[in-house]
C-alpha cells in the first residue's frame, strides 16, 4: 500500500514514522525543502517526490502543509485528484480546516478524514481525533485506523468538538510540561538534583495517567488514595487549591477554544 505525506515537518514526519512501522506499506514523502523529506526518507528507506507524485500514487494521501497553504495546495492538486479513476483517500491534519472547506478548496467530494494529532505521537504515545466525511467508506476507515495503530490512540470526534478535544489534548502537552518543570523546581528548590528532579516528575506523571487510563478510575479517586487524613499530600492539594491550580487549568483550556474561533 502506497501512502504520501505532502509535508514532513514536526508532527507530518512523526506520523509518517509511525505508519512506516505498519506491514506492506511504502511511503513517498514531500516537502518544501525538500531537504527536510529527503533526511526522513533516509532514515525510514523511503522514496521522496514532488506534491504531484505523492497524489499521483498515494492510496493514502496525507496533507501536512501549513494551513495558509492549503488553497495554493488545492490549486496545485486539483487537475492530478480528478483525473485519478482509482480510490484513495485524503487525510488532512491541517489545523483549524474543516472539511467542508477542504472539499471546497478541492474543488469535489473526495474521501477525506480530517486530523488532529498530539506531540506525543512522536513517541507512539499520542491522541489523534478524527472526523471522516461520509465519502469515506468503512473498509477505508478501517485502513486509517490500522496504519495509525502505532502513533497513538485513534478517537472519533464530531467536529464542532475538535477544537474542544484540542484545547486538552493538542495544547494539553504543553501545560503538562508547565506542570512537569514546575514540579521538578520545586523539588530542586528542596535539594533535588535537576535531572533527577524532572526524571521524576516526567515518570510519576506518566505512571499517573496510565494508572488512570489502565484502572479506568476517575482521577479524583487516585487523588483520594494519596491524601491521606493530615498528611503532606493534602497540605499540597490546600495550596494548589488555594492558587487556583483549577482555575488556571480550567481557563487555559477555555482560552484555547476561544482562540481557535478567531483562527
Amino acid at each position: 500500500m502506497k501512502v504520501g505525506f505532502i509535508g514532513t515537518g514536526n508532527m507530518g514526519g512523526a506520523l509518517a514514522t509511525a505508519v512506516s512501522k505498519g506491514e506492506n506499506v511504502e511511503l513517498i514523502l514531500a516537502n518544501e525543502p525538500v531537504e527536510l523529506a529527503e533526511a526522513l526518507a533516509e532514515k525510514l528507506g523511503s522514496k521522496v517526490g514532488e506534491n504531484l507524485d505523492v497524489v499521483r500514487e498515494g492510496e493514502i494521501i496525507f496533507f501536512g502543509v501549513k494551513p495558509d497553504n492549503l488553497e495554493k495546495l488545492a490549486e496545485e492538486l486539483k487537475d492530478v485528484l480528478k483525473a485519478r479513476t482509482d480510490k484513495f483517500f485524503i487525510v488532512s491534519m491541517l489545523a483549524g480546516k474543516t472539511l467542508d472547506q477542504l472539499e471546497e478548496a478541492l474543488g469535489d467530494k473526495y474521501p477525506i478524514i480530517r486530523i488532529l494529532p498530539n506531540v506525543p505521537v512522536m513517541v507512539g504515545e499520542g491522541l489523534i481525533m478524527y472526523t471522516p466525511n461520509d465519502a469515506i467508506t468503512d473498509t477505508q476507515l478501517e485502513t486509517f485506523l490500522k496504519i495509525m495503530s502505532n502513533a497513538g490512540l485513534c478517537s472519533r470526534q464530531e467536529e464542532s468538538l475538535i477544537a474542544a478535544g484540542a484545547g486538552v489534548a493538542g495544547c494539553g502537552p504543553a501545560f503538562a510540561a508547565m506542570f512537569i518543570e514546575s514540579l521538578a523546581d520545586g523539588g530542586v528548590a528542596c535539594g533535588l538534583p535537576r535531572h533527577q528532579a524532572i526524571e521524576y516528575a516526567a515518570q510519576m506523571a506518566k505512571g499517573t495517567a496510565q494508572y488512570i487510563l489502565e484502572k479506568g478510575i476517575h482521577p479524583d479517586v487516585l487523588k483520594d488514595t494519596v491524601t491521606s487524613p493530615g498528611g503532606t499530600t493534602i497540605q499540597g492539594v490546600r495550596t494548589l487549591e488555594k492558587n487556583g491550580f483549577r482555575s488556571a487549568l480550567f481557563e487555559a483550556v477555555i482560552s484555547t477554544v476561544e482562540k481557535d474561533k478567531l483562527l
